[in-house]
C-alpha cells in the first residue's frame, strides 16, 4: 500500500493511487475481520442467547460499505482527469503495479481456504481479489503509457478499478443484508423442505416453517408438524430431525409436534402459560 501510494504520487498515476486507497480499505477490513472472529467466539449470555456470531456478519457489512466509499472516491478522481490526463511515468508505474499484484496473489492464497465457509473471511478475500484485479488494470495502463505514451490509459484503468470494487461489494452487501433480514439461505429450497417433512409417515401437515442464517455456515430452522392420531411424538420428532440433517444439512432445529385437535396456532403455548 505504501509503495503504491508513494509510487502513484511520484509517477502521477491515479490508477496506482486508487489501488493504494483500496489497499488502505483492506487494512481496515482485515483488522475488522480479525477482531470480529475473536468476538464471535465469545460464549452466549442471558441477554444474547445466540452469542456474538452476528459480529462477523456486521464486519462483512462494514466491508461492503467501505468498498462502496472507496469506489466513489476513485470515480470522482478519475472524472477530474477526463480529457486532461497528466503526464505519467509509465515504466516505474508498471514495476510498482507488478509488485502490488505479487503481494495480492499471496494474500489470496492465504485467505482462500476459508472464503467458502465464512462470509466475514469471504469479505476480506473479496477485498484482496479486487485489489489484485486493480493491480492488473494498473499494469495494463502502465504498459500502455510506457510503450505507446497513452496517458489516458491511466484514467480508463481507474474507472475499471472503481467498477470492479463496486461489483465485488454488491454481492457481499446483498448476502449480508439477506442474513440480517433473516432471509432463507440461497442454497436452501424452503418448499422442498416443506415437502420432505410432509412426505414423512404420520405427518398430516407442516406450518409456520422458518429457515434463516445465524452466521456463515450456521442455518437454523423452526416449524410446527401436525401428527396423525396415535403417532408417537418423540419418535416423529427424531425422524423429522434426521431428515433435516441428512437431506439438508440443518442441525439447529426447533420443531413443535402437534396433534390433530390442535386448531389454534399458539393455543398450546397459551394454555401452558396460563397453567
Amino acid at each position: 500500500m505504501i509503495a503504491e501510494a508513494v509510487g502513484g504520487w511520484w509517477t502521477g498515476s491515479l490508477a496506482l493511487l486508487a489501488d493504494a486507497g483500496h489497499m488502505l480499505s483492506d487494512v481496515f477490513a482485515l483488522a475488522m475481520s480479525a477482531v470480529a472472529i475473536r468476538i464471535a467466539q465469545r460464549p452466549p449470555t442471558p441477554s444474547r442467547t445466540y452469542g456474538f456470531y452476528r459480529t462477523e456478519i456486521l464486519a462483512a457489512l462494514g466491508h461492503g460499505v467501505l468498498l462502496v466509499c472507496v469506489s466513489i472516491g476513485i470515480f470522482y478522481e478519475a472524472w477530474q482527469r477526463v480529457g486532461q490526463p497528466p503526464e505519467i511515468l509509465g515504466g516505474p508505474m508498471l514495476a510498482i503495479a507488478v509488485g502490488g499484484l505479487v503481494v495480492n496473489l499471496a494474500g489470496l492464497l492465504i485467505l482462500g481456504g476459508g472464503k467458502h465457509e465464512n462470509l466475514n473471511v469471504r469479505g476480506a478475500w473479496l477485498h484482496v481479489l479486487s485489489d489484485a484485479l486493480g493491480s492488473v488494470g494498473a499494469i495494463a495502463a502502465g504498459a500502455a503509457i510506457w510503450i505507446f505514451g497513452w496517458y489516458g490509459a491511466d484514467t480508463i484503468a481507474s474507472f475499471a478499478i472503481g467498477a470492479l470494487v463496486i461489483f465485488s461489494s454488491w454481492t457481499l452487501l446483498r448476502e449480508t443484508l439477506d442474513i440480517l433480514m433473516e432471509a432463507a439461505p440461497a442454497h436452501i429450497d424452503v418448499p422442498e423442505i416443506h415437502r420432505a417433512i410432509s412426505d414423512l409417515p404420520n405427518v398430516l401437515a407442516v406450518h409456520d416453517l422458518h429457515v434463516w442464517t445465524i452466521t456463515s455456515g450456521m442455518v437454523a430452522l423452526s416449524g410446527h408438524v401436525v401428527a396423525e392420531d396415535g403417532a408417537a411424538h418423540d419418535r416423529l420428532l427424531q425422524v423429522v430431525c434426521d431428515r433435516l440433517h441428512k437431506q439438508f444439512g440443518i442441525d439447529h432445529t426447533t420443531i413443535q409436534i402437534e396433534s390433530t385437535d390442535f386448531d389454534e396456532p399458539g393455543a398450546v403455548c397459551a394454555d401452558a402459560q396460563e397453567a
